[in-house]
């Protein structure tokens, strides 16, 4: 039997598909992995500011959701299970319940969907429609939501709308909090449109958000932006839906990241951290009296992960019973904003981005920022961007890092920043 050593790089450009995104920036071969750290098959560890595009709020192979998995597993606890009832699914529920809804006052259903983001999206826009017998939805510039059709047709990011080769149809895409630079109000716009019976908004289904947007550049909305819209689709008998896929689970610095706006969106997508542990996973939360669907009407033959239930649960009672991990993600943030404050005055008309642990530097230009990125990566740290350009150098890092890995993380990201502030002045000269 012919063996692939892990080390083995040609397998991936002989064998896997083009599609293939993240490694091309980061052409390691990864063999382990913990807490921010990412180790290469040449031994080489690398400090993980990407953490699975938010996937990993909590790091990688947390050692009490570890345990709780394996013990899960070496017992024969269900692995796939459909959508029927397991031990596994109640005791998530029943956490997710003590610990997030009942505390924030909240009585959504849960509804598992698909193990991806952009399912849960795609049940969201099913089931606005069904609610309110309208097809169309309006959604936001910069927004990204998924690259399924439903989800895609909501996403602004003309590169991954391409990839349909067919019309995406039902939406409204209207600008999002501070898009159009002359200061107007785009929640008063979208008003004023939508009164208006020749303003040309067919009538909403619903209307989708996300707080920060991730991949749009992280493009923070005001609370009251975000409670202007939700009277907005209360107004015009839409339903509001955030998209807290990569903002929520603690990211901005609560669990939800519209918990603290003031406001009751009707539906939530949620997956990327859910399970905690990096598992597939995804759900949408949804007000009782919306919850409509008929029995397997939006389905999936992997709608529930037990095992991702397990590690869930325990990422909930570790993380989320008491104040303390709250607290440590405002303390972490709180070195993030002043350390970004710092990279961004640096460069002519940077500037800082995001909210919370969700943060970045628009560099200008996405040739830059790749450069920056490039130069990170070289020095041991790993760092993606984002925004309509890849402007924006991105860091997610773990909620619960090291603080003093993540100084070391941002000194080498300031260290690439000023190397390359060096080299264009010399360039200058």
């Amino acid at each position: 039997m012919t063996t692939v050593k892990s080390d083995d790089r040609t397998i991936f450009a002989r064998r896997e598909s083009e599609a293939r995104s993240y490694c091309r920036s980061f052409p390691s071969v990864f063999t382990s992995a913990r807490g921010a750290t990412l180790v290469d098959s040449d031994g080489r560890e690398h400090i993980d500011f990407l953490a699975g595009c938010s996937s990993l709020n909590y790091g990688h192979n947390d050692p009490d959701m570890k345990q709780a998995l394996v013990d899960y597993m070496m017992s024969d606890g269900v692995t796939h299970g459909l959508d029927m009832h397991t031990a596994a699914k109640a005791e998530f529920l029943s956490t997710f319940e003590r610990l997030i809804l009942a505390p924030r006052g909240m009585d959504h259903k849960v509804m598992f969907t698909g193990p991806t983001g952009a399912n849960a999206v795609e049940a969201a826009l099913k089931l606005a429609r069904k609610v309110t017998g309208r097809t169309n939805v309006v959604t936001f510039t910069n927004g990204f939501h998924g690259v399924t059709l439903g989800a895609l047709a909501a996403t602004g990011n003309s590169y991954h709308r391409g990839g349909a080769n067919l019309p995406l149809a039902n939406t409204t895409r209207m600008p999002f909090d501070g898009y159009v630079a002359s200061g107007a109000d785009a929640a008063e716009l979208l008003d004023k449109m939508l009164s208006d019976p020749s303003g040309g908004i067919d009538a909403p289904a619903a209307i989708l958000l996300e707080t920060v947007q991730g991949e749009g550049g992280l493009n923070a909305a005001s609370a009251e932006w975000v409670r202007r819209v939700e009277e907005i689709a209360r107004a015009h008998g839409a339903l509001l839906i955030i998209d807290d896929i990569q903002a929520g689970c603690g990211r901005t610095g609560t669990f939800f990241s519209f918990e603290d706006m003031g406001v009751s969106p009707d539906l939530v997508p949620m997956a990327k951290s859910l399970s905690g542990f990096g598992l597939p996973f995804a759900a949408l939360l949804v007000k009782p009296e919306h919850d409509v669907f008929g029995p397997a009407e939006h389905n999936g033959t992997f709608r529930g992960n037990n095992h991702a239930f397990v590690t869930a649960r325990v990422a909930l009672e570790k993380f989320w019973a008491d104040d303390s991990f709250q607290k440590g993600i405002a303390e972490r943030a709180a070195l993030l904003e002043e350390r970004l404050t710092r990279i961004a005055a640096m460069l002519p008309d940077a500037r800082l981005k995001g909210r919370g642990m969700m943060r970045g530097v628009d560099v200008g230009t996405g040739e830059l920022a790749s450069e920056i990125c490039k130069r990170c990566f070289e020095d041991g740290l790993i760092i993606e961007t984002s925004g309509a350009h890849d402007e924006v150098v991105k860091v997610l890092a773990p909620l619960n890092i090291d603080m003093a890995l993540f100084a070391k993380g941002l000194d080498i990201l300031e260290a690439a920043v000023a190397e390359r502030v060096e080299t264009t002045k010399i360039a200058a000269e």
